[in-house]
């Protein structure tokens, strides 16, 4: 029986039989006829407007020198080898991806497939999800460079300064769920039983002859031993957060015993952090660093800290490698407002624009406090002054954290920080591009 058949029994009788009874004859009508076959002539180029952002993404491709990447390819001219497809194509369809709010290569592979825009890119060039996904986790460091290099291009055109540099940070949810974090005798557990599947399986596979039950029990074999190196790598995480916790617990000296650490089975780099809408969940730390006022992507980095207090002086280095320079003021909220962080700034010469935390005693926490050293003296009366807040508040109007929301960067597809960094680094860089797009054309 078909589908709908008991659905639509007891509906009154099409209109044109009744029609055909009484002597006027069938109703003539355009009815769909879907098994035709049907030769069409599609223009590729005529699929997308000339001012599509998708046509912005393959000029700044187009443009790049990726002769690192293409002196890898194996395939020569009058020599034998498939083609592979081409570095600066699988670059476009990832960078355009991010703005589109695509993140797993399976549903890019489908787009390709699909969606004009992302067929416009292809040129006809098929696309499979194993290379998209190989292609961004191990670009990471070519996304860095070209991040440098677009910002030094923007910088010589006059449309960015890197005078002044505001710092935020974002919460985004790891490919992990809570149920994936175990303590150390749960992680034992876990191993010991992935063991006991591998050696089982290995006897299985030595046992049989069978080709087609070799493969099956030889992929159960890897996915056994995968998650035994995976709960591995959660016992040495485990270690880490015990070293930090005992740091804090030295630190802080309130005799309280910590809780037993846990760690993620699934994505031993991922932490259990507080998510924006108060939520706890497993995620990652992105710290993102931008020009005040023009929304460029200066410098980025990904931690799993749960807090962003002592994260500004890592990234001003960070930024200083990168440039060769220091800011002259930098901007950020108070979860930054670290004391250390702050007099090392001074001392580097980066005026710091970063509100007070709030006294849990009521005091003013811009009146100066025991202990507080010549930078912190310094930034407490910078910012009770009406010129420091009236330089601050660029800092509300730079931030890309939000277009990247839109972006729908809000879970991850992928695990690992290394990783993470790489799919980050694709929505900075296509920020940057859009964005000094814009500013290039009024």
């Amino acid at each position: 029986m078909m589908v709908g058949d008991d659905l639509f029994e007891g509906l009154p009788v099409h209109g044109a039989r009744r029609s055909a009874q009484v002597g006027r004859g069938a109703a003539r009508m355009r009815e769909p006829v879907r098994d035709q076959v049907e030769l069409r002539a599609v223009d590729i180029d005529s699929l997308i407007g000339q001012d599509h952002a998708v046509r912005v993404i393959w000029s700044y491709v187009e443009g790049l020198d990726l002769s690192a990447l293409e002196d890898r390819i194996k395939a020569r001219e009058h020599r034998p080898g498939h083609p592979p497809i081409s570095p600066r194509l699988l670059l476009a369809l990832w960078l355009y991806a991010s703005s589109d709010g695509v993140g797993s290569a399976r549903a890019l592979e489908r787009l390709c497939e699909s969606h004009d825009v992302y067929r416009w890119l292809c040129g006809g060039v098929s696309v499979n999800y194993h290379t998209l996904s190989d292609f961004r986790v191990g670009c990471a460091d070519l996304l860095d460079r070209l991040l440098a290099e677009h910002l030094a291009a923007l910088a010589d055109a006059g449309l960015v300064t890197l005078d002044c540099l505001a710092q935020d940070g974002v919460r985004v949810q790891a490919s992990a769920g809570a149920a994936s974090f175990g303590r150390k005798a749960t992680l034992e557990r876990h191993l010991s039983l992935a063991e006991a599947v591998v050696d089982q399986l290995k006897h299985e596979v030595d046992a049989r002859s069978d080709a087609s039950n070799r493969r099956i029990k030889a992929a159960r074999e890897r996915a056994a031993r995968e998650r035994g190196e995976r709960v591995r790598a959660a016992q040495a995480a485990l270690d880490e957060i015990e070293r930090q916790r005992q740091a804090r617990e030295e630190k802080r000296g309130n005799g309280k015993k910590p809780k037993e650490p846990r760690a993620s089975s699934t994505d031993a780099q991922a932490r259990v952090l507080k998510m924006a809408d108060g939520g706890f969940r497993p995620g990652y730390n992105v710290q993102v660093a931008s020009t005040a006022g023009e929304q460029f992507v200066v410098g980025l980095e990904v931690t799993n800290a749960g807090s962003d207090r002592g994260l500004m002086r890592p990234m001003l280095e960070r930024l200083r490698a990168l440039s060769g320079q220091l800011p002259r003021r930098y901007l950020a909220d108070g979860g930054f407002g670290s004391a250390e962080d702050i007099e090392w700034a001074h001392g580097e010469g980066v005026e710091v624009f970063c509100p007070p935390t709030k006294s849990k005693h009521g005091t003013d926490p811009f009146l100066p406090r025991r202990g507080d050293g010549p930078g912190v003296s310094t930034w407490r009366a910078r910012m009770a002054s009406e010129t420091g807040k009236a330089q601050y508040k660029p800092r509300s109007i730079c931030e890309c954290i939000p277009r990247w929301r839109n972006w729908n960067l809000r879970q991850l597809t992928v695990r690992g920080i290394e990783k993470v960094q790489a799919v980050v680094l694709c929505y900075a860089l296509t920020n940057n591009i859009l964005q000094g797009h814009r500013l290039a054309n009024g």
